[in-house]
C-alpha cells in the first residue's frame, strides 16, 4: 500500500472547500490533479471516500473516518515539520507528577512577562525522563532517585535547580496523622506505595532490616488512591503535597528524611535556546521561596 500524504490533502481539501474546483485552488494544483488524488487514495484503501451528486460533494460514512485519521495525520506532519524547522517559539517542560509544585504558577506567570516570544507548555509524562527522551518536551523536571543512571546517559545534559523536603502522605484517619511531624523509623512497620519508575523514593532510604514493605503503583493517581484507602503510606517530595492535595489524605514532614533534589534534564547536543533561561528562572524561585514546614 502507498498512501500518500498528497492524497490525504485532496480529500480534507475536497470537503473543506466543497468541492474539486476551491480544492485545487488551495492545494495550488489543477482540478484534475485532485481528482487523480483522490481517486489514487480510494483505489489505495479499497473504499468508496466522497458521494458525489449535482449540488455537493459528501464523504460517505467510511469516508468520514477516513477524513478524521486523515486530519490528524496531516495535523502531526505538520507539527513534526515546525519542530524540525524551528519549534523555538515555544518551550515544552515535561514532568512525570508535580511539575515544581508551589513555585508551578509563578513560574508560569513570570516566564510569560520575561518571554513573551516563548510559549510556556508544562507537559506531564510519567517516565524517567519526564518525556524527554520520548520526544514529548524540550526540557525536563525530574526528581527520581535514579536520575544519576539517567544522567549517564550522555545523550542528556542536567543541573540541579533546587531541593525540596520530603513528606509523608496517609489516611487522613490514619493513627499518624495525628502527629505533626514523623521519622523514618516511625514508618518501616506499614506498607510504602512506590511508583519505581518516577517517584522519588525507594525502600534504600531506610537502614537494612528496617525497611517498609513495598507495594508498587503506576502513577500518581494509583499512588493517591491506595494511600487514600489506608492501604498503603508514601512519602514523597513536597511539590507533590502542593499539587495533589486531595479529600482523606493528610501529609506530614519527616524531619529526618534527606531533601529531594529538582533537576532540570535537557538534551546535551541539542538544547533548547531557552534553556539557561529557564535554569535561571527555576534557581531563583527555589532559593526565594523556603521549604514547607
Amino acid at each position: 500500500m502507498n498512501v500518500e500524504l498528497r492524497y490525504l490533502q485532496c480529500l480534507v481539501a475536497i470537503v473543506d472547500h466543497g468541492g474539486f474546483t476551491g480544492a485545487a485552488a488551495e492545494l495550488g494544483v489543477s482540478q484534475p490533479a485532485v481528482s487523480r488524488g483522490l481517486a489514487a487514495l480510494e483505489r489505495e484503501l479499497g473504499v468508496r471516500l466522497l458521494r458525489r451528486t449535482s449540488r455537493e460533494v459528501v464523504p460517505t460514512a467510511v469516508g468520514e473516518r477516513v477524513l478524521a485519521k486523515a486530519r490528524r495525520i496531516l495535523g502531526e506532519v505538520e507539527e513534526l515539520v515546525r519542530d524540525a524547522h524551528g519549534g523555538l517559539d515555544r518551550l515544552r517542560v515535561g514532568h512525570a507528577w508535580a511539575a515544581v509544585g508551589a513555585h508551578t504558577v509563578e513560574l508560569q506567570r513570570r516566564w510569560a512577562l520575561a518571554h513573551p516570544e516563548v510559549e510556556l507548555h508544562l507537559v506531564r509524562h510519567n517516565s524517567p525522563t519526564g518525556g524527554l527522551a520520548e520526544g514529548a518536551c524540550d526540557v525536563a523536571i525530574v526528581r527520581t532517585p535514579e536520575a544519576t543512571a539517567t544522567l549517564a546517559d550522555r545523550r542528556f545534559d542536567d543541573t540541579i535547580v533546587g531541593l525540596e523536603t520530603r513528606f509523608c502522605a496517609m489516611a487522613a484517619d490514619d493513627p499518624l496523622a495525628r502527629r505533626r511531624k514523623l521519622g523514618l523509623t516511625d514508618l518501616s512497620v506499614r506498607v510504602l506505595a512506590i511508583d519505581p519508575r518516577t517517584g522519588t523514593t525507594t525502600p534504600n532510604l531506610w537502614p537494612p532490616g528496617a525497611r517498609p514493605r513495598v507495594e508498587h503503583v503506576h502513577d500518581v493517581d494509583d499512588w493517591l488512591a491506595v494511600i487514600a484507602a489506608g492501604r498503603c503510606i508514601g512519602v514523597t517530595a513536597e511539590s507533590t503535597m502542593t499539587q495533589y492535595r486531595r479529600h482523606g489524605i493528610t501529609f506530614r514532614r519527616l524531619r529526618d528524611a534527606p531533601p529531594v533534589p529538582v533537576r532540570l534534564l535537557w538534551w546535551r547536543a541539542d538544547p533548547h535556546p531557552a534553556t539557561t533561561d529557564m535554569i535561571g528562572l527555576l534557581s531563583e524561585l527555589y532559593r526565594r521561596r523556603p521549604s514547607a514546614r
